[in-house]
């Protein structure tokens, strides 16, 4: 079972290293991320262990480098951080698990075990709702075939509302799952975006898929029914 491991800390790296050699796997090593990236495409792995604060190149972008060439090796997020848009960011550009600093070594060997017997489908990179269509790998979103240019915040709410399309949705889930726990402000801030997302979405495409629900939220559907 041959393994990358992409992580700047030597004296960590090292551990790691021979701790999985003695639990059987070939482990490749880089200490940034311009070598770890290259790696990743040029040789077949297992599975890939990728620190997300790196010198060169973070993992974040070693990531999106090999989702967009097709590369399907399972990938572990190991970073020192732990916020939940850590952990968001690095699912919806193709990670497949995600562990924080500091952590066990049985636990990281159990995870990547468990990576390896799941092994590495091809899978879909995109999210589609008629003729809205959302790349998480290039974060970027198209209608009609024309690119639609979002700020971070509209782009969220607009995966949001993809995942759950055609269901409503509240101000309070959007809050929930879009804003940062610590936001304390008024929940209008919600319609204010949805006033900026309608403009974009809709209003340039003669299309009216971002509807309102009197007293209950929101709704995305299809323009296409």
């Amino acid at each position: 079972m041959r393994v990358l491991l992409v992580e700047d800390e030597k004296d960590l790296a090292e551990s790691i290293r021979r701790g999985l050699t003695n639990e059987g796997f070939v482990v490749d090593v880089a200490h940034d991320g311009v070598t770890g990236a290259w790696l990743a495409v040029e040789n077949p792995y297992d599975v890939a262990v990728l620190d997300i604060m790196l010198p060169g190149k973070h993992g974040y972008q070693i990531l999106k480098e090999i989702r967009e060439a097709k590369i399907w090796t399972p990938v572990l997020m190991l970073t020192a951080k732990d916020g939940e848009y850590d952990q968001t960011d690095a699912f919806d550009l193709g990670a497949d698990d995600y562990l924080t600093k500091p952590f066990s070594f049985i636990v990281l060997v159990a995870h990547l075990r468990a990576l390896i017997r799941r092994g590495a489908p091809e899978r879909p990179v995109t999210l589609t709702v008629g003729s809205l269509v959302l790349d998480p790998v290039r974060r970027t979103v198209t209608r009609q075939g024309s690119p639609v240019a979002l700020t971070p915040k509209e782009y969220a709410i607009v995966q949001y509302l993809m995942r759950n399309h055609d269901q409503v949705v509240s101000k309070a889930e959007i809050l929930d799952n879009v804003w940062d726990a610590a936001y304390e402000g008024s929940d209008n801030v919600v319609e204010v975006y949805m006033g900026y997302l309608r403009k974009k979405i809709d209003t340039p495409f003669n299309t009216t898929t971002l509807t309102t629900v009197r007293g209950m939220g929101y709704c995305l559907v299809s323009d296409e029914r």
